[in-house]
């Protein structure tokens, strides 16, 4: 597992440039600019998700569009800038935690507030995978699903669990 880390972390110093492109490219489309147009989903990404987009925010000093629609919001022109600025500032350790968790929550913002401490594994879960919990709910447990999103549960607490340690 060791050895398993320390060629992750070499191949994140040898290509922290175009990692850092790659998760600004995936930040235009992070799933918390989508909201559901469903009355109760929408308030619980409203409870879980602004608290999180206000933090973004203020940590990246930029303003964040959002939409109920399929179209990607247009960000302001520097918002790019700010977040390579952000994840610059991450040694290769926590950008490893960054790229992994941002990839399993389809979010760098999520992904940011986990890294910096402003959430922990579980409430990072909870809000990335809100609108499929919510769907269980409603319409009833896929066991696929179910056990993926358990999987990714696990990954976000290894994540978490190493950035713990890293520090």
């Amino acid at each position: 597992m060791e050895k398993d880390i320390a060629a992750a972390l070499a191949d994140v110093a040898k290509n922290r440039t175009e990692i850092i492109e790659r998760l600004i490219e995936f930040s235009e489309t992070d799933m918390l600019l989508f909201w559901g147009e469903n009355k109760d989903l929408a308030e619980r990404q409203q409870k879980l998700w602004q608290p999180l987009l206000d933090w973004a925010q203020s940590e990246f000093g930029v303003q964040l569009k959002t939409t109920q629609g399929i179209d990607v919001p247009k960000q302001d022109e520097n918002t790019g800038e700010k977040i390579r600025d952000f994840l610059n500032s991450l040694n290769d350790g926590q950008l490893l935690a960054f790229f992994k968790a941002a990839l399993n929550m389809r979010s760098v913002l999520l992904a940011a507030a986990l890294v910096k401490g402003r959430i922990t594994a579980d409430q990072a879960f909870e809000a990335a995978f809100i609108e499929e919990l919510w769907q269980s709910e409603n319409w009833g447990v896929v066991e696929e699903a179910e056990q993926r999103r358990n999987e990714l549960k696990g990954e976000l607490k290894e994540i978490e669990a190493f950035l713990k340690n890293g520090d």
